[in-house]
């Protein structure tokens, strides 16, 4: 069950892909996971008997790999913990997000949600049964990013707890969990203009710019947003082969 240590972090990341060979080679390459296959009898997305790939960092999993599912699209997907899903995905509306796909039980992990927040991006509601920890090896802060300057703290806060951290740098918004932890920065870049804001996934690696170097060789390329110089040199977001964008962190 959820420890209290867990209320209000990001505990999993799902990848949906069109072609999970090709992302499973990608990101061996460029962040040096590696892979266990595990058969679902009763797959989350879809059912029936389907393989679902964990990625590792070391020992630690912290992320799966699918095949995008009808009625989903391709990307990341960030769960935040919660004490009651249930609950959590009630007060969505009043707090001006949309309800993407009612809670579901995943068999042996716990019970998810997908919602919309405000400007349009797309998160995970989470509550863990098993014993994985917040894998903290894997990921990094997420890295939120708009097309705009505007953060949709009030959803945030009411859902998960984030408050805004009082240090703040004048490139990036931290946010912190309810313990007062780094959960999230606010990417001070400028999206595409008509896009949902979105979570991008900060991936953990020895060198960002040795990762983004062997990314850019594998065919990545930098997301179409226009960065400012200091960010874009500590932070650059880019786009995987299928165009699904992810950022690197230091470990």
């Amino acid at each position: 069950m959820m420890t209290q240590s867990k209320a209000g972090q990001i505990v999993w990341h799902d990848l949906f892909t069109s072609d999970r060979a090709c992302s499973m080679a990608f990101y061996q390459h460029v962040a040096n996971w590696t892979y266990e296959i595990e058969r679902a009898t009763d797959f989350a997305w879809g059912g029936g008997e389907k393989d679902f790939v964990l990625a590792l960092s070391g020992d630690e999993a912290g992320a799966g790999l699918a095949e995008t599912p009808p009625e989903q699209e391709d990307g990341w997907i960030a769960y935040i913990e919660v004490p009651d899903v249930d609950v959590a995905v009630k007060r969505v509306g009043t707090l001006g997000g949309e309800i993407v796909r009612e809670p579901f039980e995943v068999p042996g992990v716990g019970r998810n949600a997908l919602v919309r927040d405000p400007l349009g991006a797309l998160a995970g509601i989470s509550l863990s049964r098993h014993g994985f920890p917040v894998p903290r090896q894997q990921f990094g802060p997420e890295v939120y990013v708009n097309n705009g300057n505007d953060f949709p703290l009030a959803f945030y806060a009411g859902l998960f707890g984030w408050q805004v951290s009082h240090e703040q740098d004048t490139d990036c918004l931290a946010l912190l969990g309810p313990a007062g932890n780094l959960v999230a920065l606010q990417h001070a870049a400028t999206w595409p203009t008509g896009s949902n804001a979105a979570w991008v996934p900060c991936i953990k690696v020895a060198s960002a710019s040795d990762a983004c170097r062997a990314a850019e060789a594998k065919g990545a390329r930098l997301a179409s947003a226009d960065l400012n110089e200091t960010v874009q040199v500590q932070n650059p977001i880019l786009c995987d082969l299928k165009g699904t964008p992810f950022t690197f962190g230091i470990e």
